[in-house]
């Protein structure tokens, strides 16, 4: 069996046939393969997914496609020439999703666009990612993450103010796509299930962008406020910001009246919480850069430790700033629930991934396999599939097909 025989995960026995490069559709294949689906990467020959040529690389081997193609069998097919597209057909009669984060139209061009393929397959799920949808006026303007990330408001609310429109420290817009599409595919699956009908799961980066900032949506259409860029201060309520203190920064989060006057305790200033100015959220809304300077007073004396050790004595929401180091370090993070793990990769020994954040109690989601070298797999994947062997898989190669 193609399935990895290790621990069965949620979604053991569906197979993916996984055409997407890059970062949203392999971060969110990875995700299907971390619970148990058996992802069957399909690459390019010679060439392979784009992140193969981008670093940071050890060993000539790119890290950033190691570190989005995890637990995924790797097999080389050319989408172009005719044999190929037939293979594929017959592939996709034993597969359970395909998914492609092409421009929209490309896969029609080929000649295996959903309506084709649901053709050879009617409960198919076709899952597609790309900027804008495979519907609407933009539908064929290319998108990556900074477009998703300009054209949904993100970077108009992100950064200071008197700032430049700030990208978030990651690719956000990907990162959410890749989660949408998931998510997408999970209630497809869940309704093939009922009635035996695959369908089109469609995510535009954009459109993920949009969802995302909901909470911020709302201040336009409730009052017709454009929200601007503002720090790190939220817009709904205060103290809830970035606080300087004699080492660093940290956060607090006394979002409410209650934690605002046990925060004013904790500061030594009870009677704080009590001035008309800062007495109701709207108040200290309105006058957060006064109640900002009054927190600062105490935070600059203390370490970043001593402040977050104060706040959460008393129920008050905070936590240091880390950086990357930091996050690695943290032993919650690292240690207790397990978010960063060590593979052995056959070409560059051990190296730390990031493990994922789903903890199903009964069917855990693991990290099993590194990423494959490209065409790694040929052999077992299309003996399995198409019950072609080694001289006939040579021929193929020879001819440019796989």
């Amino acid at each position: 069996m193609l399935a990895n025989a290790i621990a069965a995960g949620a979604l053991d026995g569906v197979t993916v046939l996984d055409l997407t490069r890059v970062l949203a559709g392999p971060y969110s294949t990875m995700i299907l393969a971390d619970m148990g689906a058996t992802v069957i990467k399909i690459e390019e020959p010679v060439k392979g997914d784009d992140t193969r040529h981008m670093g940071p690389f050890r060993n000539d081997e790119s890290v950033y496609y190691i570190t989005n193609n995890r637990n995924k069998k790797g097999i080389t097919l050319n989408l172009k020439d005719p044999k190929a597209k037939e293979m594929f057909k017959e592939m996709v009669k034993k597969a359970d999703i395909v998914t492609e984060n092409y421009r929209p139209g490309t896969m029609e061009k080929l000649g295996l666009g959903y309506d084709v393929l649901k053709e050879v397959n009617p409960g198919i799920i076709y899952a597609c990612i790309s900027g804008f949808g495979h519907y609407g006026r933009y539908k064929e303007r290319p998108g990556y993450d900074i477009v998703a990330q300009a054209m949904s408001g993100l970077m108009s609310t992100t950064g200071w103010p008197g700032g430049p429109p700030t990208r978030t420290g990651t690719a956000t817009g990907d990162v959410l796509g890749g989660l949408f599409m998931a998510i997408g595919v999970l209630g497809a699956l869940h309704h093939r299930m009922k009635t035996g009908e695959g369908q089109k799961v469609d995510v535009a980066l954009v459109d993920a962008g949009v969802s995302a900032m909901g909470n911020v949506n709302m201040l336009y259409f409730a009052d017709g406020y454009i929200p601007r860029r503002i720090g790190n201060r939220y817009e709904s309520t205060y103290p809830y910001d970035t606080f300087e203190c004699a080492d660093g920064n940290c956060v607090i989060g006394a979002a409410n009246d209650k934690f605002w006057q046990i925060l004013c305790g904790v500061m030594g200033k009870p009677d704080l919480a009590y001035r008309p100015e800062f007495l109701r959220i709207r108040d200290r809304l309105e006058h957060h850069q006064e109640v900002k300077k009054e927190i600062e007073t105490w935070t600059k004396t203390k370490k970043a430790n001593e402040v977050v050790d104060a706040c959460l004595t008393a129920g008050i929401p905070s936590a240091p700033v880390y950086d990357v180091s930091q996050v690695a370090a943290d032993p919650h993070i690292a240690v207790d629930r397990e978010m960063f793990v060590e593979q052995e990769h056959p070409r560059i020994g051990k190296i730390k991934a990031t493990a994922t954040p789903i903890k199903l109690s009964a069917t855990p989601a693991t990290v099993r396999t590194p990423a494959p070298a490209l065409g790694q797999d040929n052999l077992e994947v299309y003996k399995e599939l198409l019950n072609l062997d080694e001289t006939q898989l040579s021929g193929l190669k020879s001819a440019g097909v796989i």
